[in-house]
């Protein structure tokens, strides 16, 4: 069975980095703003070939009250609990602090295995910090550079240890020195194991998390009256009624004019590639507020990156005028994404916990539509009837042929369309193709991409045959 490590400390000790380190990827926010990292973040860890759980934590706040930063113990609390191994991470520049005595004796309580790890000590300004943190009375801490990922050896002999005592097998090292390999860039939206990654996405204070939590049955994610809570895109494995998920929380999404601090930009970008990487996208708006600017411009962004898109209608308990809401929201669909007609619309509660299966529903059904695939026969029997009943534009005389159209892939639905003078072709006609597309072979709400190429003249670049000329006689 897999070890949980769980890694703690106060803010700006270096956590994240060692979490990235640890899973290979750059899934966690890392900045040297303290207090970047809110939400406990798990991945799936390799250190010389050892597999175990990791989980990233915020950093340690002695704060116990019903406030953000409680919140956040909270979360941390539940983590260490979780794990089978703590590891306090200090920085051995900056000293040992009253917060790590604190929270020393705290694990020491807990009755948790616990290593001690010093980062930052890949210089002479670590050594005075590594001889006083003897004093927390947790053995020898261990030296390690996250950064740079210095001392991950001695890391991988902690680890190992409490490997071996959960009866797992311990792999030997590989051949080589695998310390200050580089990180591997993002993967989380990869697929594994035909798992749907579900990306909830919106402007901030809508419920994001606290739909992402209702569907866990948990407090999995921090949530609060406080806008901006979430900074990382949380990942979170689940399944709904045998079919895998992957839910992923993400930042709100502001205008770019009002987003100025680095943190928020950070947690923007963020956003943005869990979008890049989702299948699916939920957008979830405030019924109070209906459908803004700043919706549409995440509705286009989705359309753009061709990800499937179902509209999430919360707070719909709390709603009075309920025709006059659901009314205006289609209407605004309608005028502002012509082109994506049929984007599912659901009403929920994520507090309450209403309509959330409907929500679900939608959202395997467009999963569905957007992997669906046309028969290339059907493709041309169609594409003769609507080109008849309405034929393409003439240039200078002559008719734009549409010869032939095949489906060159799906994710989303894409086809390609053999045409005489594809760039003689208005964008009104394209519409019309993109929209009978849509409405005969049952692709509501997907985004659809038509690529119009010209066929190759199988007589282009001969050269003709020349003639015998005979004399005269």
């Amino acid at each position: 069975m897999t070890i949980t490590v769980a890694i703690i400390g106060r803010p700006n000790v270096g956590k994240s980095t060692l979490f990235n380190r640890l899973v290979g990827q750059r899934l966690a926010l890392v900045d040297d703003t303290p207090g970047v990292t809110r939400d406990r973040r798990e991945g799936e860890a390799n250190l010389f070939g050892l597999e175990f759980r990791v989980i990233d934590t915020a950093g340690l706040e002695e704060v116990f009250d019903a406030s953000l930063e409680g919140r956040m113990r909270a979360q941390t609390e539940r983590a260490v609990g979780e794990a089978d191994l703590a590891l306090l991470v200090i920085d051995a520049r900056a000293g040992i602090t009253a917060l790590d005595e604190h929270f020393a004796r705290w694990l020491r309580r807990s009755g948790k295995p616990v290593a001690l790890v010093a980062n930052k000590c890949e210089g002479r300004e670590a050594e005075a910090g590594l001889t006083d943190a003897y004093s927390l009375g947790l053995g020898q801490a261990i030296p390690i550079s996250a950064e740079h990922g210095l001392g991950m050896s001695d890391l991988y002999d902690a680890v190992a240890a409490v490997a071996k005592e959960d009866g797992e097998a311990e792999p030997g090292l590989p051949e080589g020195d695998a310390e200050g390999e580089g990180e591997g860039e993002e993967g989380q939206g990869q697929e594994a194991g035909g798992v749907l990654q579900l990306a909830v996405v919106g402007r901030p204070n809508v419920g994001k998390s606290t739909l992402i939590n209702k569907l866990l049955g948990e407090e999995r994610l921090l949530t609060g009256p406080e806008a901006g809570i979430t900074r990382d895109s949380i990942a979170v494995e689940w399944s709904w009624k045998g079919r895998p998920l992957r839910l992923v929380d993400t930042a709100g999404l502001r205008r770019k004019a009002r987003v100025v601090e680095k943190i928020e930009k950070l947690s923007t970008q963020d956003t943005l590639r869990a979008i890049r990487f989702a299948q699916v996208v939920v957008l979830l708006l405030d019924v109070e507020e209906g459908l803004e600017k700043q919706d549409l411009t995440i509705a286009r962004m989705v359309v753009d990156e061709g990800r499937a898109l179902v509209i999430g209608v919360n707070k719909w308990d709390a709603c009075r005028e309920r025709d006059a809401a659901l009314a205006g929201i289609h209407d605004r669909l309608q005028r502002s994404l012509p082109q994506t007609r049929g984007i599912p619309v659901v009403t929920l509660s994520a507090l309450q916990g209403h309509n959330i299966d409907a929500l679900l529903q939608a959202v395997f059904q467009a999963y569905d539509v957007w992997n669906r695939r046309v028969p290339t026969a059907d493709l041309n029997r169609w594409l003769e009837a609507v080109t008849a009943s309405h034929p393409p534009p003439a240039v200078n005389g002559r008719r734009v042929r549409l010869k032939y159209m095949t489906q060159a892939k799906t994710r989303p639905p894409t086809f390609a369309v053999f045409v005489s003078k594809p760039q003689e072709l208005p964008p009104s006609y394209l519409r019309y193709l993109e929209n009978g597309l849509r409405e005969a072979f049952d692709l509501p709400g997907t985004p659809i991409r038509l690529n119009f190429r010209k066929g190759d003249n199988p007589y282009a670049g001969r050269k003709k045959p020349k003639k015998d000329k005979k004399k005269a006689r």
